[in-house]
């Protein structure tokens, strides 16, 4: 239900930072974030518990799209990425923060609403915060106040730089202006400008593979993977989901160094390239996890007699059984209880309640219902840590940083909201899909998938997403309005293919 209210809050928010302004906006998403702790915290019962969630899932879809544009339009050129990156990574340390603060109130009175209600403070504190800052000045040119939006380029600019910053914004918002008149924007008119065209292309494509390459399987699903992995202790899953979370708000810190000095269109390439190994790894463990998997032994199942799984005791061909076979049964649950000299050796396939659990466990035996004992499932954990620190520094921030640069002023806040409102929805797609495909085709296949997805992204962006580093927004818009669509589209100088591919690399 978060997820889906931050569809909509992405949807509004578009709409709300054009009509309003960005800091506006944030102040609107700072209050609903307020509301919908309280609500969560003080729910009575689960249908109030999931009002107040829809209400946090709006402000965080209006803010996901709103924080990174009001950082963009009033930051200098030279710093823009670095700081945009500071806000992905503030995003991620935040996800392992409360991690820790979860841990930290698991033993406390009233657990969850400790849990949901702390979320309230950061908000209230950002709103009392956000008072005492400026709109931003594009936004203030745009609405025809120039001295306000002057004062505040001053105040970001140097000496130096600030005048020709102001002549350039002058001339895009009049060129605007003569342009597009006073008509109202809509979906149409959109799609009809080429520099807007170009541009939803490179930001909504960017967003719907950041989601689609699976970073939210690994981030919402990361115990589970790990158990699918062959630990079976809950505790371990946490502990090494933790790590996750860590290394997510590590690759952030590299974003902010090398978004600048790299460029963006590069860091993307190199995530990209990265995503797929990593993917193909996690891909290559879980096929080598499920096919070699533990056998059923009748001996260590009968030792359990009263509690053997029903469809192992009715198969024509008990023999054959092995420990993933065992995990797929569903008439009822089954898990499989480990040899108790090695976990790799034949074992038990019993019921899966908890009851059987805790005499598997009396026994020092391990208990699985997830995945299977491997002797490779290390490598599942290099591979997501992999995944991770490929992931972080390029498609975790980067799409949300060109989002943030590619659109023209008058159509920035609603692009912007279409991005956003596509990020949100792959999330939905991804999120609700991705059990439910490795229950169907299986683990293995399901990373295969994404690891396809992340080298048709990696094309993608060879084509259509242009190079913005150090580049003022208004030279944006005017590098979209002349280049053609082609493999060398966002090409400063007409290279040969093969010069162009050299330098690519």
């Amino acid at each position: 239900m978060a997820v889906a209210g931050a569809i909509i809050g992405a949807a509004i928010g578009g709409w709300m930072n054009d009509r309003f302004g960005r800091r506006t906006a944030i102040l609107i998403a700072d209050f609903l974030f307020f509301i919908g702790a309280v609500v969560m915290a003080s729910a009575p019962n689960p249908s109030l518990l999931i009002v107040g969630r829809v209400f946090v899932g709006l402000g965080v879809g209006m803010a996901s799209m709103t924080s990174p544009l009001y950082i963009s339009e009033a930051s200098p050129a030279k710093i823009r990425g670095a700081l945009v990156s500071t806000n992905g990574f503030l995003i991620t340390g935040g996800q392992f923060l409360s991690y820790l603060i979860n841990l930290a109130f698991t033993n406390a009175p009233g657990t969850w609403r400790w849990m949901l209600g702390v979320a309230g403070l950061p908000a209230l504190l950002q709103f009392i915060l956000m008072l005492l800052l400026p709109e931003s000045p594009r936004w203030l040119f745009r609405k025809g106040r120039e001295e306000e939006a002057k004062v505040i380029l001053r105040k970001i600019y140097s000496a130096d730089d600030v005048e020709k910053e102001i002549q350039d914004l002058k001339e895009s918002v009049e060129a605007e202006i003569r342009e597009e008149g006073s008509a109202k924007i809509n979906m149409m008119k959109l799609l009809k400008t080429k520099t807007v065209r170009r541009g939803l292309i490179a930001g909504v494509g960017l967003q719907v593979f950041q989601q689609f390459v699976g970073i939210n399987t690994v981030m919402y699903y990361s115990p589970t993977i790990v158990q699918l992995a062959g630990f079976a202790s809950n505790k371990t899953a946490l502990l090494l989901s933790l790590v996750t979370a860590g290394l997510n708000a590590l690759g952030s810190i590299v974003s902010i160094y090398f978004i600048d000095r790299t460029g963006r269109k590069k860091l993307l390439l190199i995530s990209l390239f990265g995503v797929a190994i990593s993917l193909g790894l996690l891909a290559g463990v879980f096929h080598e996890t499920t096919s070699h998997s533990p056998m059923v032994s009748r001996i260590q199942t009968s030792h359990f007699s009263n509690y053997t799984c029903p469809d192992y005791s009715s198969a024509t061909n008990p023999g054959a059984w092995d420990c993933m076979k065992c995990l797929k049964a569903s008439s009822p649950d089954c898990g499989f209880c480990a040899s108790p000299t090695d976990k790799l050796l034949p074992g038990a396939c019993l019921l899966s309640n908890d009851t059987v659990k805790d005499l598997c466990h009396d026994e020092s035996r391990l208990w699985y219902t997830r995945g299977c004992p491997s002797k490779y499932g290390w490598l599942a954990l290099v591979g997501l840590a992999l995944y991770i620190i490929f992931f972080s520094p390029g498609m975790g921030t980067a799409p949300w940083i060109v989002n943030s640069e590619i659109y023209p002023l008058r159509f920035r806040g609603v692009c912007g909201g279409i991005a956003a409102t596509a990020n949100w929805i792959s999330n939905l797609i991804v999120a609700q899909s991705f059990l439910s495909l490795t229950e169907a085709i299986g683990t293995s296949w399901t990373f295969l998938i994404f690891g396809v997805i992340s080298v048709v992204g990696l094309l993608f962006v060879i084509v259509y997403v242009p190079e913005t580093k150090g580049l003022p927004i208004e030279e944006i818009e005017k590098m979209l309005e002349t280049r053609s669509l082609h493999f060398r589209f966002w090409e400063k100088s007409q290279k040969p293919l093969h010069s162009a591919i050299v330098e690519l690399i």
